[in-house]
């Protein structure tokens, strides 16, 4: 096992991070969001988990076989993933029918079903780019593992990655709702592909465990890696604190904060015997798209959950399409089961404004709407209703019915990103999918993102302009290094600025770089002093010439040469 130390350690630390995050993901269903799930679901967290036990299987087994070529590096990584799904090293016969067997059920599985949940679940939507460069990097190291990659195995690299793309691109950082929301009891069943990595077990009666004991059947359960536990629920200081970490958004967090300052004094006052204040919890998010809207709501659902105020803090996200039905007669009981589906938690509706339409009839829309302010009203105390659209057509709702106007009067403005922090959310992202960004790209996306910011319109993406960059520079480096037969670990890990690719920003908004025309200024996170520096110091560790404080100049805003 020592002979191909770096390949095998990082391809375990993958499949790890793989369960890590179908299991997280399933965990966070089940705890804030079961409503999207059957009934009959029995354990969720389970199905995840074999989820990604039949994702990886599929992954390495279609890169194995591109080739139709099975060779001592390939088949020492089969050890690994076997490892990994059972517990057990398998080597021999052993490890040869349990990928014969896989190999045989493979074929029918779709890749579709082993990463469904991450489409058809709008909460697990923002995590598709973690889906996307798992499965890209679990194929890379297969591919690459001996060194040799060849055509038959580039072009599967690339048949997995467009496959996997075509099912979860474009899932937008603040989700409008509209790829689906319905449970999963109105999708194909997944008990087949959640089943697949149990087709595979060992083929032998007994299983050996790593010191040649024999393991009778009945102890197999017991071997199997259980899925990690689940995550405890939140107290308001640890919602708030979740919030604070998001980037940006100052002024949305002093409100909530303060909601929350205000909440708890009420719960003090009843505690003591004083009268509260009864006050609307019903909001208004105003902003243009990718600005936060829905993680700030599912944040503050966990900061009402914690409070107390609702038992489940849970959020159902919604949109015209889920409210208004086509006959008449059928957008009442329509809109009231949605209603349902979101009490004792947050039902968010975007592009509210669409329910009414301004200057035409639409019966059906203002029918939604009157039911929804009916069960606003009686069921204010199971129920925050979250009405979201862009700023002017908002106010154009708000003033079109006196009801949403008095019920709503919290309104919450979600304001454009600027390039610096689009930057640092396109950092965050690498961070958390384990990237490294090399100086050039860094000062690459800084560029982009102000001329995109600068010729802004109502349309501009912010968060999911970030999160498609992100994408794109994952699948241009993958591109990039197909060719590479001696592809190390660092590069793997390192985007560099040939990754860095805006499509909409022209070429000359990046002829300052090659000029040397740009330098950016970097603020110390301890005293607050800034300076002007060189482009060069991105991403290099710094030194505060004020309070000799030392921390990495990640990203800064730009500012021309010798402004200052």
């Amino acid at each position: 096992m020592s002979g191909y130390p770096s390949r095998p350690s990082l391809f375990s630390r993958t499949l790890r991070e793989c369960r890590k995050l179908y299991v997280s993901s399933g965990e966070l269903i089940v705890r804030d969001h079961r409503e999207l799930l059957p009934s009959d679901q029995a354990d969720y967290v389970q199905l995840m988990d074999d989820l990604h036990k039949a994702l990886a299987l599929k992954v390495y087994l279609s890169v194995c076989q591109a080739d139709r070529e099975w060779s001592k590096p390939e088949r020492f990584l089969g050890e690994v993933l076997c490892h990994h799904l059972w517990g057990q090293w398998l080597s021999g016969d052993q490890l040869k029918q349990a990928m014969k067997r896989a190999t045989e059920d493979s074929a029918e599985l779709k890749w579709y079903a082993l990463v469904r949940p991450f489409d058809r679940l709008p909460p697990l939507r923002e995590r598709t780019s973690r889906v996307e460069t798992i499965v890209s990097r679990l194929a890379n190291l297969v591919a690459r593992c001996d060194g040799d990659l060849n055509g038959q195995e580039r072009r599967m690299l690339k048949m997995i990655e467009d496959e996997i793309a075509s099912h979860l691109r474009e899932a937008p950082l603040d989700d409008d709702g509209r790829r689906g929301d319905e449970p999963l009891s109105d999708q194909p069943n997944d008990d087949k592909a959640a089943a697949f990595w149990s087709a595979t077990e060992p083929p032998t009666a007994r299983e050996t465990d790593p010191n040649g004991a024999d393991t009778p059947p009945s102890e197999r359960e017991k071997r199997r890696p259980a899925p990690e536990s689940a995550e405890p629920e939140l107290s308001v200081d640890e919602a708030l604190a979740e919030l604070d970490a998001l980037i940006g958004l100052g002024g949305i967090k002093h409100e909530v904060r303060s909601l929350a300052n205000f909440l708890r004094l009420q719960q003090k006052r009843e505690a003591a015997g004083l009268p509260g204040t009864d006050i609307s919890l019903h909001m208004v998010f105003t902003g243009n798209p990718g600005t936060g809207k829905t993680t700030v709501a599912r944040i503050v659902g966990k900061v009402f959950k914690a409070l107390g105020v609702l038992a489940k803090g849970h959020l159902v996200e919604t949109d015209r399409s889920g409210l208004v039905a086509e006959y008449a007669g059928q957008t009442g009981p329509k809109t009231n089961k949605c209603v349902d589906s979101a009490l004792d938690g947050m039902l968010f509706i975007d592009e509210a404004y669409s329910l009414v339409a301004e200057r035409s009839e639409d019966p059906y829309g203002r029918e939604a709407a009157q039911a929804l302010l009916k069960r606003a009203e009686d069921d204010r105390d199971r129920l925050v209703v979250i009405l979201a659209g862009y700023p002017d057509e908002m106010q154009a709702l708000l003033r079109s019915n006196p009801g949403l106007s008095s019920r709503f009067n919290r309104r919450l403005a979600f304001v454009d990103y600027k390039p610096l922090q689009l930057a640092e959310i396109f950092g965050l992202m690498c961070r958390k999918n384990r990237y490294e960004i090399a100086p050039a790209a860094r000062l690459k996306v800084l560029v982009g993102f102000d001329w995109a910011y600068r010729h802004r319109d109502r349309h501009f993406g912010n968060g999911r302009a970030a999160r498609n960059l992100f994408e794109h520079a994952v699948r241009r480096m993958a591109n990039r290094l197909a060719d590479d037969p001696d592809i190390d670990q660092q590069e793997l890990v390192t985007l560099t600025d040939a990754d860095i690719e805006f499509t909409r920003v022209p070429a000359a908004a990046f002829e300052s770089i090659d000029e040397g025309l740009l330098e950016v200024h970097l603020t110390c996170p301890e005293c607050g002093h800034s300076k002007d520096v060189p482009t060069k110091f991105l991403g290099k560790r710094v030194k505060c010439p004020k309070c000799d404080a030392r921390f990495s100049g990640d990203w800064g805003e730009l500012v021309a040469a010798g402004e200052g």
